[in-house]
């Protein structure tokens, strides 16, 4: 620290050093409110086969549709788009839920006399089949005959979210030497920082690792250096009581939260330099490295969902509601099988 002597610091005084350091980073950051941002209105458009907001039956296949959580869906048409340009006699429409009942007078879907369905507020447990039976009549003229004919349509309804945002952050730090316990205290230290620096946002210091490195570097000799990695991630302990303070959804907030937590994080570690510059007279054995502070932004998805490209090619970038038979318990960003006994219903967070 500033007014201490000219003799080295040992690795553990470099510790103490930066510990004092980021102490009065933290309680800097600790009294400083964070600012507030109203979100924009999202576009209640969702993803999938239709035109301006349609999506027609095919009697040949499954049609996939992709909701956003808290919003409506797309209109389903109980016929395919050929059909509806033709005159049907004496139409009769009847659709089903994933549940296998019907959806007359359910409170969430909005059926029109033409067949038509609105599912209303959409979330991860309305995900699943919704099958419309059509019964018509198809009068030859030629035969004076009428035929009454069903068809039946069946629309793949998912929820999903927009991906979340992880940021992987990298550092360097010298050493003294790669062998001494010192670097592996040093590292642990860090995370406490910075855990306890984005705590009250409801992020998180993830998947930490760190190497130690010699370097051959012009007039510095042959240094060793700590490399260090970890994830900032929004879904800390109490996450979920935040989002449930707010009116549906809470992405653009977790995003935001995030966002808030990289800046605190850049913001200490621009500290450090300033202190190396103006508060130490020697500099600490092990010290931050200055510029290598970087970071990548990572998209995640929340817990019960997952993204897939190869079974939700129309939505490949979106975080789908895992279906049942998977589960998603982190933000790692898949569906996992659940080996043994099958999870019920979609949104699954843990495999029974």
């Amino acid at each position: 620290m500033a007014g201490g002597g000219g003799r080295p610091c040992s690795p553990q005084q470099a510790l103490l050093g930066m510990v004092a350091i980021m102490a009065v980073v933290v309680e800097a950051r600790q009294g400083a409110p964070g600012g507030a941002r109203a979100a924009p209105e999202e576009d209640q458009l969702s993803v999938g086969f239709f035109r301006k907001n349609v999506v027609y039956g095919n009697i040949r296949r499954a049609e996939n549709v992709y909701v956003k959580m808290f919003t409506n869906s797309p209109t389903l048409v109980c016929m395919d788009l050929s059909l509806s340009q033709e005159e049907i006699i004496d139409p009769k429409y009847s659709w089903t839920g994933p549940d296998g009942r019907n959806l007359e007078g359910q409170g969430y879907a909005n059926l029109a006399g033409s067949g038509e369905l609105v599912l209303l507020g959409f979330q991860e447990s309305m995900s699943g089949s919704y099958t419309c039976a059509l019964s018509h009549r198809i009068i030859e003229t030629s035969a004076q005959e009428e035929i009454d004919v069903t068809d039946t349509y069946r629309f793949m309804v998912y929820a999903y979210r927009e991906a979340n945002h992880v940021y992987q952050v990298s550092v360097r730090f010298t050493a003294k030497g790669c062998e001494l316990a010192a670097n592996a205290r040093f590292v642990e230290e860090l995370k406490k920082i910075m855990e306890n620096l984005i705590s009250d946002v409801a992020c998180r210091v993830e998947r930490l690792s760190h190497r130690c490195h010699s370097l051959e570097a012009p007039h510095r000799g042959s240094p060793s250096e700590l490399f260090i990695t970890f994830q900032v991630n929004p879904f800390a302990p109490g996450w979920e009581d935040l989002c449930g303070r707010l009116p549906q959804d809470c992405e653009d907030a977790t995003n935001q939260r995030a966002q808030q937590a990289r800046e605190r994080i850049g913001e200490f570690f621009r500290k450090q330099t300033y202190a190396l510059k103006h508060q130490f007279q020697t500099v600490p054995t092990i010290h931050y490295v200055e510029g290598s502070f970087s970071v990548t932004p990572i998209d995640s998805c929340r817990p019960g969902f997952g993204r897939n490209s190869n079974t939700h090619r129309s939505c490949a970038g979106c975080c789908v509601v895992c279906s049942p038979g998977t589960y998603s318990p982190d933000s790692a960003g898949s569906c996992r099988l659940c080996v043994g006994r099958r999870t019920a219903g979609y949104g699954a967070k843990s495999c029974p």
